[in-house]
C-alpha cells in the first residue's frame, strides 16, 4: 500500500476515472483536478472512489499550483486538440513545477509517436509538440505507450466487421499490432505514478496480434467463421486520408474520420510496434487479451432481450 498524494487532471474522463480508482486501490491519496462546472454525477463518482475533488481553471497556473502542492506526481489524462494537449497541459506542467512536484505523467497513452515524422498523425503531432517543452523542463517525466485501446475493437475501431464476418486490414494481414484495455492502462499508470524510479518511456501491450490472428480470435469467441478482408494497400489508405481530410476537414473535431484512418495506417505499417515491453515491471497485473474483450461483448449481446 502507498500513502503518496497523486494529482489526476482530467479525472472525470473515461481513463482518468479509472486511474483514480486504481490509485485508490493502491492506497494513494488522490486529488481529482477537474474543470469548473464538471457534471455533478461524475464528481459524485470520484468522491465515491475516495478522491478529493479540486475544481479549478486549468489554465490558471496559480490555482493549479495550489492544487498540486505536496503531491509526489501529477498524472494528466486531458484530451482535446491543441488548446488542451499543448496549451492547457503546459499550464498544468508549469503549475506542477512551481509546486515542486517531482514527477509528471503526460496524457499520451498511444502508439510510440517518437517513431513518426510530423504530418502523419495530427493528434500525435500535438503530443510531440507538448514534449518539446516537457523535455526541456526540470521535472522527471514518464510517458506510457499502450498502443490502441483494446476496448475500441468492439465498435469504435472498424477492424472487426461483425455483420460481414470479416476482419479488415490494410497492407499486411500478418502485421502485429498492440492493444491494451483502458482498465489495464489505468492499473499500470497508477503503479507508475507511485514508482519514483520510472524511466522516460514505458511500453505496455495487453495483447499483440495481427488481423489474421484477430480473425481467429473472433471466430473462436462467436463460433462463426470470420475471414480477413484486405481493404487495400497502405499507399491507398494514405490517399484516402488526403481525400477525406479535403472533403470533410473537421479540423476542430477531436476524432474526424480521417484521424482514425491516420492512426490505423500508423498501426498497420509496423513502425508503431511497441518494443521492448514493460509488462513485467509491476507484478500482479493480469493483462486482458483481445479475446477477453470480445467475449465480454458477446456475452452482453447474448443477454439482451
Amino acid at each position: 500500500m502507498n500513502d503518496a498524494t497523486i494529482v489526476v487532471a482530467g479525472a472525470t474522463g473515461n481513463l482518468g476515472g479509472r486511474i483514480v480508482k486504481a490509485l485508490g486501490e493502491r492506497g494513494a491519496r488522490v486529488r481529482a483536478l477537474v474543470r469548473e462546472g464538471a457534471a455533478r454525477e461524475k464528481l459524485q463518482r470520484l468522491q465515491e472512489l475516495g478522491a478529493t475533488i479540486l475544481s479549478a481553471d486549468l489554465n490558471n497556473t496559480s490555482e493549479v499550483t495550489k492544487a498540486c502542492s505536496g503531491a509526489s506526481c501529477v498524472v494528466s489524462t486531458l484530451q482535446g486538440l491543441r488548446d488542451v494537449i499543448v496549451e492547457t497541459q503546459t499550464a498544468l506542467l508549469d503549475a506542477a513545477i512551481k509546486a515542486e512536484v517531482p514527477r509528471f505523467i503526460p496524457s499520451d497513452y498511444s502508439i510510440d509517436f517518437t517513431k513518426f515524422p510530423y504530418g502523419e498523425n495530427r493528434n500525435l503531432d500535438l503530443r510531440r509538440e507538448f514534449h518539446k517543452g516537457l523535455d526541456k523542463s526540470s521535472i522527471s517525466a514518464t510517458t506510457v505507450f499502450n498502443g490502441a485501446f483494446a476496448d475500441m475493437l468492439t465498435g469504435q475501431m472498424p477492424l472487426v466487421l461483425f455483420k460481414l464476418k470479416r476482419v479488415l486490414y490494410w497492407g499486411d494481414a500478418d502485421q502485429r499490432m498492440d492493444f491494451t484495455t483502458m482498465d489495464d492502462t489505468a492499473a499500470f499508470t497508477a503503479r507508475a505514478a507511485l514508482d519514483p524510479s520510472t524511466p522516460r518511456f514505458l511500453r505496455i501491450a495487453g495483447d499483440q496480434l495481427s488481423a489474421r490472428e484477430l480473425a481467429v480470435a473472433v471466430t473462436e469467441v462467436t463460433g462463426e467463421k470470420f475471414r480477413v478482408f484486405r481493404a487495400g494497400s497502405l499507399g491507398m489508405l494514405g490517399t484516402l486520408i488526403k481525400i477525406a481530410r479535403t472533403m470533410a476537414p473537421g479540423e476542430n473535431e477531436l476524432y474526424p474520420a480521417w484521424q482514425g484512418m491516420q492512426y490505423m495506417r500508423n498501426m498497420f505499417d509496423g513502425r508503431a510496434k511497441l518494443e521492448p515491453l514493460d509488462n513485467d515491471r509491476y507484478p500482479g497485473i493480469r493483462w486482458t487479451k483481445a479475446r477477453d474483450v470480445l467475449s465480454a461483448v458477446r456475452a452482453m449481446q447474448s443477454n439482451r432481450p
